[in-house]
Order: structure tokens, then C-alpha cells, then sequence
């Protein structure tokens, strides 16, 4: 669906009328495209004292290709990037005013222990801010506030959160800005986190807060800078656990299955295409009413279309007979639907269907994949919640409770899946542009568009990319985390 007003702003006439009247100017967002590259320009680097993750950051910049600028507050940055050969400066605060100049800001902050070394905080960003170019990314790294040694040090820890979510409502001009809190001994696990958030990819990401987690198995094995598919730790491979596999940065899931649940349109589509590019072997399911849309989008990804009912108390054992051959290693609840209606009004039959699609079904799956191990070992399972589960909404009884019930299997399964190296996390999207919010009325349409950090509505691939991300090899120690997609709303935030 287009958004109208967006394309109006950006058009030379549109943007002159809106500078004038003071209208709000959402950015156009710089998605990921395969024929661009992912990762360009400087990375400013910022610390408070004792920064612990410095060589995790460098390993990263080494990785992605990009070149770094220290700030005066990241005195141990130059000698450490010189060691590992990287091209790096320093950050002068007299170019502060040059927009444009960075493309990422990045602050460990992982040493704080103390409200007063929050002070190094307002000196980073104070300084580099104004030289963040559109489109930029801010993340800053901290440690678990639940893990810290000491009431200050939690303080000072948790105090990050209030930082970052006003930085992303501050910064504008499609700037995101997110919160990687990583425990000790996860330090080697933070890099396809900190790719997702510096790239196009998490364009429609910002305010969040993620938890890395020092996982059963680790990822060990990326190869290279880009990587190669083929090698002895058999990247390919299809049996059996893949964490300490290699993998092909340009192609991740690689090898891999993945079932996508509502895959015939719609966000379920754009799941499937974006996990089909980046390597996995999809298989979509829908309603058999939809066979033929789901055979259309599948076909072109090379994938496999299976026509259930999910609702259907036959359709757990169904599916697990139609995997059990090969098994699946990621596993995507997306199917969902609203029958919207103040409780009220709402009848028993209207409350049941949503409840039994949305959240039961998704519990009765799971029970059929991991019973039977047709979810493998090292396997991750995503489902798609909402920011209704999270803040409830007019006349959607049904659906938030729904949507937050998806929340509490994630966090109350997650410790359970660990052992088996599996994980599980949930998005929550927001605004999205699909036919389903195309039949808003308009006046509650463009509400829900501009009532965001990004002053527009989010796209399928957005959520898509979110849960590529989360279905990742390098995603071992991300989960029990339910991740917003939706452009810093203000609504939940």
C-alpha cells in the first residue's frame, strides 16, 4: 500500500510546502537491497570507563568492512584497531556540525558501574550526533542489569534504556537507535546481532532492547569476511545441529529448512522471500483456501506449499508427518487473524477462533515438532506477536490477548529450549503497510502511520527481516526476547 503523503513530502514542491507549514517529513528509509552494499562509511566509536567490548567491536568493523573514528572518549580504541589492522582516525568535535559524516555511532558501555560515569554518555553523543547521516545507526552495549554485581551498577546499567529510546525519538531523518545488553562470556556472539542493527535491514527497528546470552553451543564458525559455503565443518549439511557449522554471511541460513506459517501474502510472504534469499529452504503453509496464492508466492522461491488448516485438530500430526523425513530448522508462526470487536459485542465463536488460531495452534504445533525432534536440535522458533499484546487496543480483546499470550510462551519456553541449543523470540510489529491495514478508515490510518519515530508505516520485509535475523546462525544467545517492529511507536513504547 503507498503512503501517499510520505511521496509527497519528498518530492522537491512537497518538502519546500512542508518546510513552510512545519509539517512533519518522514524520511524515505534505506532499506537493504542486494545490489547495494550493505555496510558503507565511518563508524564513530565512544566508551565510558573500562570498555569490555572493545575487541568484540573490532572484530566486527573488521568483518563488515567499514572504517572507524574514535571519540576522545574511546582512548584505547586507536592501539586496539591498529592491532587488528583497521583503518581508524580520530573524531574531532570541531566537525561536529559536518551532517553526514558518520554513518553509525557506536558506544560500549558495557564498564559503567555508576551513575556518575553516565556523564560519558553526553559527551559521545553531544559531540558526533549532528555528524550522523540520514539513515544513520546508533547502538549502544551494555551489560544485563539482572546480572550486575551491585545496586549501582544495575542502576547505571538500566539507565542505558532511557538513553537509547529517547536517542531514537531525537535523531530523526530515519535514524534507529537500539540497546544490546551482552552478558559476560557472550562476547563472541554479538556479531550477527550488531550486523542486523547496523544495516539496512533494521530499517524500521528502533527503541529496542536486546539480551545476548552466553548460548549452549556458541557460534563459532562465519567464514571470513563474506565467507565461503563450502567447508570441512559442513556448512551445508542438512542433519543434525548447525551452530558450530560454518556459514556464508551473504547466505546464512544455507542448508537449512524453515517452515513459514501464513506464507500466501502479506507479511508471511515477505518472511518466506527474504529466508528463501538468504539461503533456507522454505516451506509455506496455508489454509487450502489460499492454495493458490501460496503456490504462486512458493514457486517462485523453490520452496514447498502445504495446505492445511492449522486450526484443525488433525493439523499437528499432519505436519509433523509432512516434515518428518527431512525435519525443519526454523519454524515461523505468522498465520494469525482479527475478528475486531468491542467485548461487548464480541460473541464466544469470534473470541474462541482468534484465541485457537493465533496462540493455541502455535502451542499444539510445537508440542508435535519438538516431541517427535522434527524441530532439531539448535533449531530457532519465531512467532509474530504484536504491539497489541504489548499495550492491548480498542476493540481488540481477542487479539491482544492472543498476541500476548505469543509473549508468554517465549519467555516461559525459552529456558526450557535452551538445553537443545534452541531458541525462541517473538516480533511484534506495529503499523505495517498490507491489505489488512488498507481497509483502516483513513483518519485512523494515518494515525497509526505517523505516530512513530519514522512518521510512516512499516513494510512486510521489515517484519521479515527482523525474524531473518533472529532465524540466524550467529543468534544462538538471543532469546526469550520479543523485539517491536515498529518504527519507535509511541503507542507501548
Amino acid at each position: 500500500m503507498n503512503d501517499s503523503y510520505l511521496k509527497f513530502v519528498n518530492s522537491p514542491f512537497g518538502a519546500r510546502l512542508a518546510r513552510s507549514l512545519g509539517l512533519p517529513k518522514p524520511e524515505v528509509l534505506r532499506r537493504y537491497r542486494a545490489d547495494r552494499p550493505e555496510f558503507d562509511g565511518l563508524i564513530a566509536i565512544g566508551a565510558g570507563p573500562a570498555p569490555r567490548l572493545f575487541d568484540a567491536l573490532a572484530n566486527l568493523v573488521a568483518s563488515i568492512g567499514m572504517t572507524s573514528v574514535a571519540h576522545e572518549s574511546a582512548g584505547l580504541w586507536v592501539p586496539l584497531a591498529n592491532r587488528h589492522g583497521l583503518m581508524t582516525g580520530r573524531f574531532e568535535p570541531a566537525e561536529a556540525g559536518s551532517a553526514g559524516k558518520l554513518a553509525a555511532l557506536l558506544f560500549d558501555a558495557s564498564g559503567i558501574e555508576d551513575s556518575s560515569q553516565l556523564e560519558a554518555l553526553h559527551g559521545f553523543f553531544h559531540d558526533t550526533l549532528r555528524s550522523l547521516g540520514k539513515c544513520g545507526r546508533i547502538v549502544v552495549l551494555g551489560r544485563p542489569p539482572e546480572a550486575c554485581a551491585t545496586p549501582r551498577q544495575w542502576t547505571a546499567q538500566r539507565a542505558l534504556e532511557g538513553l537509547t529510546r529517547s536517542l531514537g525519538k531525537e535523531a530523526r531523518r530515519g535514524i534507529t537507535a537500539n540497546l544490546v545488553y551482552v552478558a559476560e562470556g557472550a562476547e563472541h556472539e554479538v556479531e550477527a546481532t550488531l550486523r542486523f542493527f547496523l544495516s539496512p535491514r533494521s530499517a524500521y527497528v528502533s527503541g529496542q532492547v536486546v539480551r545476548i546470552a552466553a548460548s549452549a553451543t556458541g557460534m563459532t564458525g562465519a567464514v571470513g569476511k563474506v565467507g565461503t559455503a563450502a567447508s570441512a565443518s559442513g556448512a551445508s549439511g542438512t542433519a543434525g545441529s548447525h551452530e558450530a557449522a560454518a556459514f556464508d554471511w551473504r547466505q546464512p541460513l544455507a542448508g537449512r529448512r524453515a517452515l513459514v506459517t501464513g506464507a500466501a501474502r502479506g507479511i508471511g510472504a515477505a518472511i518466506a522471500d527474504v529466508l528463501a534469499a538468504q539461503g533456507a529452504h522454505v516451506i509455506g503453509l496455508d489454509i487450502p483456501s489460499a492454495r493458490d496464492a501460496l503456490d504462486a508466492t512458493i514457486r517462485q522461491l523453490h520452496g514447498t506449499a502445504l495446505a492445511f488448516d492449522i486450526a484443525a485438530p488433525e493439523a499437528p500430526a499432519q505436519l509433523a508427518a509432512a516434515l518428518d523425513e527431512l525435519g525443519v530448522d526454523i519454524v515461523v508462526h505468522n498465520a494469525g487473524i482479527t475478528k475486531d470487536k468491542t467485548i461487548a459485542k464480541m460473541t464466544g465463536a469470534a473470541w474462541q477462533s482468534v484465541i485457537d488460531i493465533n496462540l493455541s495452534a502455535q502451542e499444539r504445533i510445537d508440542d508435535a515438532l519438538l516431541a517427535g525432534g522434527i524441530l532439531r536440535d539448535g533449531g530457532r522458533i519465531v512467532a509474530v506477536s504484536s504491539i497489541s499484546g504489548i499495550a492491548g487496543n480498542l476493540g481488540q480483546t481477542n487479539y491482544a490477548t492472543s498476541k500476548a499470550g505469543v509473549i508468554g510462551r517465549v519467555q516461559s519456553m525459552a529456558p526450557q529450549l535452551r538445553a537443545r541449543g534452541i531458541t525462541i523470540n517473538a516480533v511484534a510489529p506495529g503499523f505495517i503497510e498490507t491489505q489488512m491495514t488498507a481497509k483502516i478508515p483513513l483518519v485512523i490510518r494515518e494515525a497509526g502511520r505517523r505516530m512513530n519515530s519514522m512518521s510512516q508505516g512499516g513494510q512486510p520485509v521489515d517484519v521479515a527481516q527482523a525474524i531473518a535475523w533472529l532465524a540466524h546462525p550467529g543468534s544462538a544467545g538471543v532469546t526469550g526476547q520479543v523485539v517491536r517492529v515498529c518504527g519507535q511507536s509511541l503507542i507501548g513504547a
